[in-house]
């Protein structure tokens, strides 16, 4: 299962999620130089950042709007990169945030699960109800594919609907009950379900509570760093730095910036900002 082989990636390198929003204004100059078209540009600043981190990091974060603000030619970007994560069996999550129900929702399953945006985990938003993630429980249920549901955000706004109380408590934990009951019935040998949770690092007096209550849930971790979260934050919501992934994108594929030889050791600088995420986080 998908889940499964998510768990041991995490287990053998560690629990970074390198996220690739990759913008235009992030690229260096070298690469801008070498290569012409927006494609080129993009997957070759991609493929860097990859070959710089694959040995350290085992899952890549595509935010697609960052590719389709550039048209055709950033979603064939996108459709590069996520082969060539195929390519090098890294897994890859297709951050798409997508929320509709019936015949659309199967066409966004069969767009991003099996068409040429493949990837191994999409996002989901469920705000419109459970039937938006209806439509891919197939591809749960067959262990190939999995979904990450937004439950508990980092932005301010998440309090305007995900924390209007509802039973006695906030509507976001009513909700991840019944995507746990959901959940296990796709649970695998690591007692994870790819039916997992996008949960905001930034709340920290929640932590512990979501963690436990959630235990079977996998998590995918934004608000690392930058949006405030911070490393003893994260570790509430990990089981032996594992059952989750911590996200990390302008963090990682901008440290470069910060050197005045940062363009000449782009690589080194991008791979120095995973280390020091795994290493803070890690409490070393």
């Amino acid at each position: 299962m998908i889940i499964d082989k998510l768990y041991d990636v995490v287990k053998e390198k560690g629990f970074v999620c390198l996220g690739l929003d990759s913008h235009l204004d992030y690229v260096p100059k070298y690469i801008k130089e070498k290569y012409e078209s927006v494609e080129d540009i993009l997957f070759n600043f991609n493929k860097e950042i990859i070959d710089a981190t694959k040995d350290i990091c085992g899952v890549y974060k595509l935010q697609i709007a960052y590719y389709e603000a550039n048209g055709i030619e950033g979603l064939k970007a996108y459709i590069k990169t996520m082969k060539y994560l195929k390519e090098l069996d890294l897994i890859s999550i297709g951050d798409i945030k997508r929320g509709d129900i019936a015949a659309t929702a199967k066409e966004y399953a069969r767009a991003h699960f099996e068409g040429e945006f493949e990837a191994d985990f999409i996002t989901i938003n469920p705000y419109m109800g459970l039937d938006t993630i209806e439509a891919y429980l197939p591809y749960l249920e067959n262990g190939t594919k999995g979904i990450f549901v937004l439950l508990r955000t980092s932005n301010p706004g998440a309090k305007d609907v995900e924390c209007l109380i509802t039973e006695g408590e906030e509507l976001f934990y009513n909700l991840g009950d019944r995507l746990k009951e959901i959940g296990n019935k796709y649970v695998g040998k690591c007692g994870y379900s790819p039916l997992g949770l996008v949960v905001g690092s930034t709340h920290s007096e929640e932590a512990t509570k979501i963690r436990d209550r959630f235990n079977n849930s996998y998590f995918l971790l934004p608000g690392y760093g930058a949006q405030g979260g911070k490393s003893e934050d994260v570790r509430k919501y990990l089981n032996d730095f594992n059952g989750g992934v911590v996200n990390s994108s302008r963090g990682i594929i901008t440290n470069y910036t910060k050197y005045e030889d940062g363009e000449e050791k782009f690589r080194e600088y991008t791979r120095e900002a995973v280390i020091k995420m795994l290493e803070d986080i890690r409490g070393v």
